[in-house]
């Protein structure tokens, strides 16, 4: 239980604060798929659902979260589901119909400029209000994520259409305290009551001529919704903004000494018109501060051409915004000096010395690539999202492509048949269930010539370690069926498969080599659970594991290198293993028993 979710007020993260405001909403069913910025709002859903009565659940991908919370509004039920910005992109397909069909409830959607957590592409999400028109909020702090969350709720019922809650990275991620209002009850149990459903090209038609009519009365709110205001202040300079950057603004006005005419867009989608054109009255000048795409920009520039307007001719369309961005280029704009020398700072700033990324210590996953260069040298190797994403780092340089989820395998396809070359496909167990399952199906049925190992580390480690349809859990920690990748591959008719211990490093680089000897799909399953999990239960349960030494100098062991264990360390010219780092996989000690042995 989360105690800072209850009482008075509480000092939240975005992402806690969104759980808050859908507590006061009467909220009943909540479902996700983990993915960083947003994964924390499941993961808290998850931490308070039992006590709270809440239904939640980590389902097997973010289309399938939204169409079980679509299913739960049809059976009276107050619905949130939750996701990163790519996985309303998976989850779009349904969406867009929900919309005409008129289903009320809330979809969190966190974006993540500057590619945190989200290496593939960076995306804006506002660009989805504008295609499925639904309506959209941007919050700027915690306090507004919860009163938003609340917001949306009430607002869906309203008017009976879905209502997008637009986070970014700094929103979730920032703490600020938050006042709470009162916890309501709601219903946890529903029932769909049956009544006709037409359908048909002339039936979909309507349902979007009567989607516009409902959008005027939206729009018609939002232009008097309190979540748009204008701030007053001095000259004939104004800025508009909306999100995290309304946050930077206030400190750049306290630094520079200065107070313009603001108005915060929270309301974002359907863009209220009338307000912007009413704040551009007696202004000569309009800043648009957004993060991403110039949309904000864009819209303003259609009211006034006699204005001035900056945008991302000074604020950039990549990357994530900083204050001391809009610090900077305020103080050009507006001609004032900065009193502290951050200009100087920024142009003489050096990064720091860059760490390359690796596998934590006793990671499966490393075993895996280790094992797979040992047995099948140089292959065209596809990558996929999960931990295992570190393989394109040293020492391994293993994948040659990363998409998004699933496509290892969907591409190799296209590679095998384009070129008759076979390649090696690397995908986590949990990206598997999310979206292996079709494109392997396409494999058997297309005849491919292609090897797919599956990275079964039991848990969406990741992201936090959240538990998955192979996990044995629920999301709310409810034993339950495990599924089993092996008999999932027999079912869809690989030609060859077999699970193997990674932590039995011999056989499992004979089964390797099987499987990719064989023509036709193989899929190996490399089984060995995530090593930090292991190690926290261990250390629960007071169970103590060995421990891994150098017994003897010699030049084999310079192979160490290319292992890339954190733990095993090259010091004044000799090699050791740090006690405190090992978390005895015992791999090293396969690879070298004549030269490694257990500390006694």
């Amino acid at each position: 239980m989360k105690k800072e979710l209850f009482g008075k007020r509480g000092f939240l993260f975005g992402n806690e604060a969104i759980v808050r405001g859908a507590l006061e909403s009467g909220v009943g069913y909540a479902s996700s798929y983990p993915g960083t910025p947003a994964t924390e709002i499941g993961d808290t859903f998850a931490a308070i659902a039992k006590d709270t009565g809440i239904y939640f659940e980590w389902s097997v991908n973010e289309k399938v979260a939204l169409e079980a919370a679509a299913g739960a509004v049809f059976s009276g039920i107050k619905a949130l589901v939750s996701m990163k910005h790519y996985g309303l992109n998976v989850a779009s397909d349904s969406l867009l119909p929900l919309v005409y069909l008129g289903c009320p409830f809330v979809v969190v959607v966190a974006d993540d400029p500057g590619s945190w957590s989200s290496v593939q592409a960076e995306q804006d999400t506002r660009w989805f209000s504008r295609l499925i028109h639904v309506p959209t909020l941007e919050p700027s702090n915690s306090q507004e994520a919860k009163d938003m969350t609340k917001f949306a709720f009430q607002f869906s019922q309203k008017h009976k259409i879905p209502v997008l809650v637009r986070l970014t990275t700094r929103i979730c991620y920032s703490k600020s305290l938050v006042n709470f209002g009162k916890i309501k009850k709601g219903k946890k149990k529903g029932k769909f009551v049956k009544k006709e459903f037409k359908l048909g090209s002339a039936q979909t038609v309507a349902l979007h001529k009567k989607l516009l009519e409902k959008l005027k009365k939206i729009r018609k709110d939002c232009e008097k919704s309190k979540l748009n205001f204008i701030e007053e202040g001095r000259g004939k300079i104004g800025i508009i903004t909306s999100g995290v950057a309304y946050i930077y603004i206030k400190e750049a006005f306290q630094e520079l000494k200065i107070k313009l005419p603001l108005l915060k867009l929270g309301f974002s989608y359907p863009f209220p018109s009338d307000k912007v054109k009413n704040f551009l009255k007696n202004l000569k000048k309009v800043i648009v501060i957004e993060e991403l795409d110039p949309i904000i920009e864009e819209e303003v520039k259609k009211f006034s051409k006699k204005i001035k307007i900056y945008g991302k001719d000074f604020f950039s369309e990549a990357g994530e915004l900083k204050p001391e961005d809009i610090l900077v280029n305020l103080s050009k704009i507006l001609g004032k000096k900065i009193d502290r020398n951050l200009s100087y700072n920024i142009k003489n700033y050096k990064e720091p010395e860059k760490r390359i990324p690796f596998f934590c210590p006793g990671c499966p996953h490393r075993s895996t690539f280790y094992a797979v260069k040992k047995a099948l040298g140089k292959k065209i190797f596809a990558g996929d999202i999960g931990c295992y994403m570190l393989g394109v780092y040293e020492p391994f340089r293993m994948q040659d492509f990363v998409v998004s989820m699933g496509a290892s395998v969907g591409i190799s396809h296209g590679i095998s048949k384009a070129s008759g070359q076979k390649p090696v496909i690397f995908i986590g167990d949990s990206t598997f269930f999310h979206a292996g399952l079709p494109s392997l199906l396409n494999l058997v049925y297309n005849k491919a010539n292609a090897l797919v190992i599956v990275l079964d580390n039991r848990w969406t480690a990741m992201t936090g370690h959240q538990p998955n349809p192979g996990s044995g859990l629920t999301g709310m920690k409810k034993e339950t069926k495990i599924a089993n990748i092996e008999e999932i591959a027999k079912a869809l008719g690989v030609d060859f498969v077999k699970t193997s211990n990674v932590w039995n490093f011999s056989q499992f680089v004979k089964d390797l080599k099987q499987a990719y000897s064989i023509k036709g799909v193989s899929v190996i399953v490399a089984k060995g659970e995530c090593r930090l999990a292991f190690i926290r239960q261990a250390v629960r349960k007071g169970i103590k594991l060995p421990k891994f030494k150098i017994k003897k100098q010699d030049k084999k062991l310079e192979q160490l290198k290319d292992f890339g264990c954190p733990a095993i360390k090259k010091e004044k010219g000799k090699w050791l293993i740090d006690k405190d780092l090992c978390w005895s996989c015992s791999i090293c000690k396969q690879l070298f028993p004549d030269l490694i042995e257990v500390e006694k």
